[in-house]
């Protein structure tokens, strides 16, 4: 199969109204927010045409779409999700509010590793909680710096929100790393939730480790939408190893699109072959990336990641705040490293879900403008 990120051209990109090519004017490259540059995969493209078809527009019912996860999770990562203790909600973000609220204390503050996905920060902030950092070393879980936190933090039910893999540096956290927090987290009385949406954007080369299946007391969020590129089809499914997720209160099954519940399905059901194929082309972007800035821009840090769509770019060395200064000089959009919390700063994240040729033309921008 072709690779997905090679089929759509720069012209028919800016043709999009999605925020990706709308956020800024049309002489910018865009490479910031986390949306890919590629076509709906046939098997979901069908699936929807389908429905509309059959004026299947209602609201969503059953679990198809918890068991076509389950099979492909079962496929790929040899793991037995728990479709009886799964609840569909409207995206990652909101369920995760909506687990944090379930488990943890009314005051009770969230543990993040940064640098880590923003709205970490703003969906939590936004229930009134505090946001407690325990930051990553080199890019990896520091399990010393969260056993002092989980120690330190005195509250009824905490909870650690885990990005597994890890946006925005791409690390795929390894099962004794994994295995260490859960036995932490049970010993300090702290509630793991994992935001689990790039799980399918591993490396064919690296085995990815749900988090569930070695915490008896986690609880995990999924999706086919950074996998499969379906933000405008709003689903993902709550998964837990106890049986809470039966306290959700009743407005939350009112927040994902049958639309969604149907992509979502046929995407892991039946886009395999084509996700294989974009990993392929994923790969084939992150060598092209590192040689691209090791030709013009050595100064810039920048270590290709077995996971996700975004590298994460050292830019110390060019600006304090080498977003605004890419932007500015090179008409280049990055997403600024600031934030995403502690050892953001001088920091940017590009996302690599385009052609090899964007990619390039992005980089020699990026050096000109030195």
């Amino acid at each position: 199969m072709p690779n997905p990120l090679s089929q759509v051209s720069l012209e028919r990109l800016r043709q999009r109204t999605s925020v990706k090519w709308r956020e800024f004017p049309d002489d910018v490259l865009p490479l910031w927010v986390a949306e890919m540059d590629v076509d709906p995969a046939e098997p979901i493209r069908r699936a929807i045409v389908d429905a509309l078809d059959l004026g299947d527009t209602g609201y969503p019912a059953g679990t198809a779409c918890q068991e076509a996860l389950a099979a492909f999770a079962k496929q790929r990562w040899d793991w037995d999700l728990p479709v009886g203790r799964t609840a569909l909600v409207s995206d990652v973000m909101l369920g995760a509010v909506e687990l944090i609220k379930l488990v943890s204390g009314p005051c009770a503050p969230v543990i993040v590793s940064p640098p880590v996905y923003p709205p970490f920060y703003l969906f939590v902030r936004s229930t009134g909680r505090a946001v407690v950092e325990a930051p990553l070393r080199n890019g990896r879980l520091d399990l010393d710096v969260l056993e002092r936190t989980f120690r330190h933090v005195k509250a009824d039910r905490p909870v650690y929100l885990l990005c597994n893999p890890q946006n925005p540096t791409g690390t795929v956290h390894t099962a004794e790393e994994l295995t260490a927090l859960a036995g932490l987290a049970a010993h300090h009385g702290v509630r793991v939730i994992a935001d689990e949406i790039h799980a399918p954007l591993v490396s064919g080369s690296t085995r990815f480790v749900p988090y569930l299946s070695v915490d008896p007391q986690g609880m995990s969020l999924m999706s086919a939408s950074k996998g499969w590129n379906l933000a405008a089809m709003r689903v993902a499914v709550a998964i837990s190893n106890t049986d809470e997720l039966d306290r959700l209160p009743e407005e939350v099954s009112h927040g994902p699109s049958h639309f969604g519940a149907i992509a979502h399905a046929a995407a892991f059901r039946e886009g395999g072959e084509w996700l294989d194929s974009l990993l392929q082309g994923l790969d084939e972007n992150r060598k092209l990336l590192k040689d691209l800035l090791t030709e013009h821009l050595p100064e810039i840090g920048y270590e290709p990641s077995k996971a996700t769509f975004l590298a994460w770019l050292d830019c110390r060395a060019v600006s304090d705040d080498p977003a605004a200064f890419f932007l500015e000089r090179g008409r280049v959009a990055l997403m600024s490293g600031a934030g995403f919390g502690s050892g953001g700063e001088g920091h940017a994240r590009l996302n690599i879900g385009t052609s090899p040729e964007i990619v390039t033309e992005a980089v020699l921008r990026m050096a000109a403008s030195r």
